[in-house]
């Protein structure tokens, strides 16, 4: 469950003459260096992200508060991991959650030499955040909800991890151009509400700004 593998959006730069034997190439660097934590981070965090994911709005979206306590569901590298933390301030707190160990390993240790203590690293089970019962304010998704597996009893096991007027925000590519569909990681819109409902949630907001990706904001 990683929120960043893979990313390249249809609209970044050399998607012309060489686009046929890119696929090809990311193929190779995972299978080839599938252990190495350098290499993923780099495939995670995706190529020229700030122009196109907009994290700063993205961010400023979420209406965050100080003291917040947030989960990064499918955290990766902690692209937005730390914009989160800097969001919540000291007094709150970020959960970044994945089940890659690599990655939480890296996240937790760029957490300490940064000084960021308000990071807190989970390493997650597939069907399972195994976040805190005591509950957090936002669950936070990028680019994660299609890894989901059987999402409408996942995203139901979610709904005891936020408070009782926690909100779940989730991000992924909406199947607009060719990379996202050759290589699967998309969902469609209608898709996530479908199983948002089914597991008892509420659309709150639906926000139209970043390219290429759906971004919804639940209650339950």
């Amino acid at each position: 469950m990683d929120d960043q593998g893979l990313l390249l959006p249809p609209s970044s730069p050399g998607y012309g003459t060489n686009r046929k034997l890119l696929p090809i190439v990311l193929i190779l660097l995972i299978t080839a260096c599938s252990g190495c934590t350098d290499v993923k981070r780099w495939l995670y965090e995706g190529f020229g992200r700030d122009e196109w994911q907009h994290p700063g709005e993205v961010i400023l979206a979420l209406h965050l508060k100080a003291g917040d306590a947030v989960a990064d569901l499918g955290s990766g590298s902690g692209y937005f991991t730390f914009r989160l933390a800097d969001a919540v301030g000291p007094a709150g707190k970020v959960y970044a959650v994945d089940i890659d160990p690599d990655m939480t390993e890296y996240v937790a240790r760029r957490a300490r030499e940064l000084k960021y203590h308000n990071i807190e690293v989970i390493t997650a089970k597939p069907d399972d955040p195994l976040l805190p019962k005591s509950g957090v304010d936002v669950i936070f998704s990028c680019i994660t909800y299609h890894h989901l597996e059987d999402r409408t009893s996942y995203l139901f096991r979610l709904t005891q991890y936020l408070s009782p007027h926690g909100r779940l925000a989730i991000v992924d590519f909406n199947g607009e151009g060719w990379f996202t569909r050759l290589i699967g990681h998309w969902t469609p819109r209608e898709v996530i509400l479908q199983e948002l409902q089914q597991a008892g949630y509420s659309l709150q907001q639906e926000l139209t700004f970043l390219p290429n990706q759906v971004f919804l904001v639940f209650s339950h």
